[in-house]
């Protein structure tokens, strides 16, 4: 490999930890560490988004996968992330390099301003040739603010630090358009659009939170930042350099030929729906025709509670996903507005402003190639 590459790898709990004893996979961590240790060798840059806190954790507060409850996954995780940051520690040494935990929730990939800063550290710990190991601060996020899956969490990253490469290690050697235990599932070396074979990937293991769905969920944030995805077996040897030199089989997400901005790529790949509106088919013709703001009088119908600067899910009146913006109001402020139409937006407000929802400069249009979200079931009319 000449081409310098910057690789954002993300492990699974299954191949970390033990699953019947619920302790460090120390022989994983060899592989995996010293084909780290080759990539860097060569120049490449290597981050690690990384599960494994919470099984870690398990055994110490005498819980299992099956038995554990919110309050107890995040005790767990608090007594297993030093049990796997040291195994972690102590392999690394092993082949001379430095690690560092970066623990994020979800306000730090949704708030622009802590997305930049997170990005900033990232990129200062690899200038300083340590390893940054990422993971959902999971003692402290509740269902209502977490981001649910480490899959689409290290996709964010790959998107925050512009990476070549996102390798998902996993159970099985990649995509299939079926249950791979199907005897007749055939196996998907190459995906362009992600959208066909979502059908195909539910369940999830035992040990993790995510299936083959937040797998391709995180491929199709990854290809809109430009960045090619890999999903490959984790339980083999150089797991990650047999995936990039093709040596090995492994399914290949092509990043999008015409990549979003990373202004674009971070308003279109949300990772939870702050909130929505709902304008008339017409004005959601109008916004992909060309550039124009979402105004009070274009909205139908709203939901959530959402604050200025908070990104919303645009709808047509069919319930289909058109576009994501940033919001210049909160959803308090924009009730106001809808509610009085007739009275001046300065006049209700008591500030000064253009009175446009969502600028035109904030918007971002959904094409196919995007996976759309569902509407949420109950509309708020206005």
């Amino acid at each position: 490999m000449t081409q310098k590459r910057n690789i954002v790898v993300k492990i699974g709990s299954a191949l970390l930890a033990n699953q019947d004893m619920l302790t460090p996979r120390y022989g994983f961590l060899q592989r995996l560490l010293e084909d780290v240790a080759n990539l860097r060798a060569e120049g490449n840059d290597v981050i690690l988004c990384s599960s494994g806190s919470v099984a870690l954790g398990l055994r110490i507060i005498g819980e299992t996968p099956e038995s554990a409850g919110i309050s107890d996954k995040q005790a767990a995780a608090a007594c297993g992330m030093p049990l796997l940051l040291n195994a972690y520690k102590q392999v690394g040494h092993e082949f001379g390099f430095e690690i560092a935990q970066v623990l994020l929730t979800l306000g730090d990939f949704e708030d622009h301003r802590r997305f930049l800063n997170t990005r900033n550290t990232v990129h200062r710990l690899l200038e300083a040739n340590v390893i940054p190991i990422v993971n959902e601060n999971d003692t402290i996020t509740t269902e209502e603010i977490r981001v649910g899956d480490n899959d689409r969490l290290a996709a964010k990253v790959a998107q925050m630090v512009g990476a070549t490469d996102f390798i998902i290690l996993t159970g099985v050697d990649g995509l299939y358009d079926r249950n791979p235990d199907d005897p007749e599932a055939k196996f998907i070396p190459e995906v362009t659009e992600v959208a066909p074979y979502m059908a195909a990937t539910k369940g999830k293991s035992t040990l993790g939170t995510g299936g083959m769905e937040t797998k391709l969920q995180a491929a199709n944030m990854a290809q809109e930042a430009g960045v090619t995805t890999w999903i490959a077996q984790g339980e083999v040897d150089r797991p990650l350099s047999t995936v990039l030199d093709g040596s090995r089989r492994a399914t290949k997400v092509l990043p999008h030929p015409n990549p979003l901005s990373g202004w674009d790529s971070w308003i279109a790949n949300r990772l939870q729906m702050a909130g929505s509106l709902v304008v008339a088919e017409a004005v959601a013709d109008a916004l992909a025709e060309g550039k124009r703001p979402i105004r009070r009088a274009d909205i139908i119908s709203m939901d959530g509670d959402f604050t200025r600067g908070d990104v919303l899910h645009i709808y047509d009146s069919k319930g289909i996903e058109r576009a994501r913006g940033l919001s210049d109001f909160t959803s308090e402020e924009l009730r106001v507005l809808t509610h009085n139409p007739d009275t001046e937006a300065e006049q209700l407000l008591g500030y000064k402003t253009r009175g446009e929802i969502v600028r035109s400069n904030n918007l971002v249009m959904l094409e196919t190639r995007h996976l759309l979200w569902d509407a949420p079931g109950v509309i708020n009319e206005l």
